[in-house]
């Protein structure tokens, strides 16, 4: 018997909770979902459903909003899109084991209901429209559903065809999926198919899925080496990957990393506030981990879009500030130009755990033991009264961001001062 999946997305997500929360029809309102206070710069995270119809697309720029459209600008607030998404979880957790769930996304989770359809007594179609009529009912979100014998039949039922059905769900099997998408372009609609792979596809002359079935496999697997196999699989509907494979999944990720982009364009010392800050965050995360790191990346992009990096090797294991910052300084000064602006900047630590934390025979171990308990008093206090609680004389200063970054959610607005 084949497995039934379900993928249910959250239509237009974040500006059609601006909607509900404004008890206004997200089919028929104007709305963006933007901070004005970032200038006409700034991306619009979400367009409501009707804001698409006009042609406004998302993650515009608001200033490429069109002049004649009258439209509100919501001020994104991650976590009242967060409430949301946990409440809308939890309809689908009055049905469904967790087990059987696996969120994608904020606004997009895969439900395996295979086991359920026959425990409800209840046809794919109809249970889908249940969870859907619910969340809109409870929460007035409008979403849309993918139902496919595999996960990424599923998936692409969903980015496809939902789209056009009248009830907005779309449903594949292998044999429709053959019969109705073989030939569909562009094929940056399929899932997991960028701009760059068409582009590579291209070059063989193939546009569509079929070109990827009839071109010799060998000449996939030379282009794009071990991923042919999974695009290959994809282009025949098949997808071996399971809810319980995914369940089963360990990350070997050995890394701790975070990237700001700037509000407007930094100069090279200006800039470096703002990285000694993202380091000494990184250092608390460490330490609250349990993690110790002893490399440091370090990447600059720049308004023209190239960019900078470099790695720093320490003969040290450690999560304290005070022993990874100058020469995260030296490093900076060192390959950072001084006469281009800033856009973007990032850093990622390579980490291992506390048990592998070391220090040579230079650091003073009593000044070690201090450090720690200086960082446990201070993460104690912001734990208790808020991460703006405690703060620097470097974090103050006019061109520093924690301030505003410790209010934001996922690099966005909260919501906490509306």
């Amino acid at each position: 018997m084949s497995r039934v999946y379900f993928v249910i997305d959250m239509k237009s997500f974040f500006a059609s909770v601006e909607c509900a929360e404004r008890g206004i029809d997200p089919y028929t309102a104007n709305l963006v979902v933007a901070d004005p206070d970032r200038t006409e710069k700034t991306i619009c995270l979400a367009v409501s459903i009707n804001m698409k119809k006009l042609g406004v697309k998302n993650r515009c720029r608001l200033w490429m909003v069109p002049k004649d459209i009258d439209f509100i600008c919501a001020k994104p607030r991650m976590k009242k899109y967060i409430e949301y998404a946990a409440n809308i979880y939890a309809i689908y957790l009055k049905y469904i084991d967790k087990n059987d769930i696996h969120v994608y996304s904020i606004d997009e989770c895969f439900l395996d209901v295979t086991d359920y359809l026959k425990l409800y007594n209840i046809k794919a179609k109809p249970f889908a429209m249940m969870l859907m009529n619910e969340i809109w009912e409870k929460y007035h979100i409008p979403a849309t559903c993918g139902i496919g014998t595999n996960m990424y039949l599923a998936k692409i039922a969903l980015d496809i065809t939902a789209k056009h059905a009248k009830d907005r769900i779309g449903w594949l099997n292998e044999e429709k999926f053959f019969k109705t998408l073989s030939h569909h372009e562009p094929i940056t609609d399929f899932w997991m198919i960028s701009t760059g792979i068409k582009n590579r596809l291209l070059k063989y002359g193939i546009k569509d899925i079929e070109g990827i079935r009839k071109i010799d496999e060998e000449i996939l697997y030379k282009e794009f080496g071990v991923n042919a196999e999974i695009m290959i699989d994809h282009a025949y509907g098949i997808e071996p990957v399971t809810m319980a494979d995914i369940k089963g999944y360990k990350s070997k990720s050995k890394s701790i990393s975070s990237h700001e982009i700037l509000t407007c364009g930094y100069y090279k010392k200006d800039a470096l506030i703002v990285l000694k800050e993202m380091i000494q965050n990184g250092c608390y995360n460490l330490y609250l981990k349990n993690l110790v790191t002893s490399s440091i990346h370090i990447a600059v992009n720049y308004v023209d879009f190239t960019m900078n990096h470099a790695t720093i090797s320490y003969n040290i294991a450690t999560n304290l500030y005070k022993y990874l910052i100058d020469d995260v300084i030296k490093t900076y000064e060192r390959i950072v130009l001084d006469n281009k602006e800033i856009k973007a900047i990032g850093y990622s630590f390579g980490v291992s755990d506390i048990k592998n934390e070391h220090y040579d025979i230079f650091t003073d171990l009593a000044d070690v033991e201090k450090e720690k308990k200086l960082l446990k008093s201070i993460l104690s206090l912001k734990d208790k009264y808020g991460k703006n609680s405690v703060l620097k004389a470097l974090d103050i200063d006019e061109k520093a961001t924690i301030i505003e970054r410790n209010k934001m959610i996922g690099g966005h607005n909260s919501g906490e001062d509306e």
